[in-house]
């Protein structure tokens, strides 16, 4: 009998330890939930083909040329409907302000309950959107690729990965955690073929080798 309920208890724990596993599993942050899902990668890589392979320049480049944050809706500018769309249980003030909330950083796997603790990064920096043909856009369209809801060019991520992010290209940062790697090169690719943007020769073939393994 002693035997008989020991195995009973041992069965009972494992059983309870599973559970315990797929209920993590279940509520683990999905690595494209704070970002219209871009491309798959196998047309991201043909859309990479296509793009034209081109020298930056930066000369002349500000970035007031590109206004941010506008409004979308009522009170509302884009950061804050950004911060809205990528957190989970979001409160919003009357000057559509998140004074509440829960924000998971896909960049490096940190959560923040404070929305001070994030900023709102251009997956493609507005600099390197310079340098790769938005010179030579019109204010408006600089402006709705600043505040572009649509593609997957806006996400909400730690403030600091953001700054020491900069604006660099994949040929010279990567987001830490590696999971969502193939997701941030799948929406580059996507961000810069809709708006007709060059790539260098050292970008594209960073993105060449962090797409073939997607």
């Amino acid at each position: 009998m002693t035997r008989f309920y020991a195995r009973r208890r041992l069965s009972i724990v494992a059983a309870f330890s599973a559970l315990i596993a797929s209920v993590a599993l279940f509520n683990a942050p999905s690595a494209s939930a704070a970002l219209p899902t871009p491309v798959s990668a196998a047309t991201a890589r043909t859309y990479l083909a296509s793009l034209t392979v081109a020298a930056e320049d930066r000369t002349g480049y500000d970035r007031d040329l590109f206004p941010h944050w506008i409004t979308q809706s009522g009170a509302c500018n884009t950061r804050e409907v950004v911060l809205k769309r990528d957190g989970t249980n979001v409160v919003q003030d009357s000057a559509c302000a998140a004074v509440s909330g829960s924000w998971y950083s896909p960049y490096d796997g940190a959560t923040w309950t404070a929305a001070s603790d994030l900023d709102i990064d251009h997956l493609v920096p507005l600099a390197e959107a310079w340098d790769s043909g938005a010179d030579s856009w019109t204010t408006s369209r600089r402006q709705a690729f600043a505040n572009d809801l649509t593609r997957p060019q806006l996400i909400a991520v730690t403030d600091n990965v953001n700054q020491a992010k900069g604006d660099q290209d994949p040929a010279t940062w990567m987001p830490s955690r590696t999971a969502y790697r193939c997701t941030y090169v799948r929406a580059w690719v996507q961000v810069k073929y809709y708006y007709g943007l060059s790539v260098d020769s050292a970008e594209k073939s960073a993105l060449q080798n962090h797409l073939a393994s997607c």
